[in-house]
C-alpha cells in the first residue's frame, strides 16, 4: 500500500469511507495524478484546519482563512468521489 493512500483514509474525518473507497483510492492514486494530486490537497487542507482547532481563539482573518480551508477541503473531497465514481462505473 502506498504512502498517500495510507495517509488519505483516515483524512476523510467525519464521512467514513467504505472500504471499496478505500480500495479505488490505494490502485489508482499512483497512476491518476488528478486524484493524487487532490487526495494530497485534502491532506494537507485538514492538517491546516487542525492547527486552527488548536486555537481556541482566531483573528477575523484566521476564520476567514479557516472557511477557505474548509470549502476547498469540500471541494476537493466532491472531486475525489468524482474521481472515484468513474473507476467504478469503468
Amino acid at each position: 500500500m502506498d504512502q498517500t493512500a495510507v495517509a488519505f483514509a483516515p483524512v476523510i474525518g467525519a464521512v467514513i469511507m467504505e472500504k471499496f473507497e478505500e480500495d479505488l483510492i490505494e490502485r489508482h492514486v499512483q497512476e491518476d495524478e488528478e486524484l493524487r494530486k487532490y487526495v494530497e490537497e485534502h491532506k494537507q487542507y485538514k492538517a491546516d484546519l487542525d492547527e486552527f482547532h488548536q486555537r481556541l481563539h482566531l483573528t477575523p482573518d484566521e476564520e476567514l482563512r479557516k472557511k477557505v480551508l474548509q470549502k476547498k477541503k469540500l471541494l476537493g473531497k466532491e472531486r475525489i468521489f468524482a474521481i472515484l465514481d468513474k473507476y467504478r462505473q469503468g
